[in-house]
């Protein structure tokens, strides 16, 4: 299945890292070029148990991948999840 997550902080890269680990092909997308850029390389913003592993080897088998254009996320996902910050 397509999913797109919208917000790749906390809550959006774990979710998206866990529904690629399940077999689903996830495009994570943020704001935040430079986060993103990092995200691409393997770098992982937070700490959390393996995700550093999961996020490499998802990228890797190509299930996960990340971007800073909203357009793209939107048309990506069959659901989108939106993890953002709430006011």
């Amino acid at each position: 299945m397509r999913i797109s997550v919208i917000g790749v902080g906390y809550v959006g890269l774990v979710t998206g890292a866990c529904f690629a680990k399940t077999g689903n092909h996830v495009l994570c997308m943020d704001i935040d070029s430079e986060k993103i850029a990092k995200l691409k390389e393997g770098q992982i913003p937070i700490y959390e148990p393996h995700l550093e592993e999961i996020v490499r080897n998802n990228l890797n088998e190509g299930r996960l991948e990340f971007t800073d254009n909203i357009k793209e996320a939107a048309d990506h996902g069959l659901i989108i999840f939106t993890a953002v910050d709430t006011p």
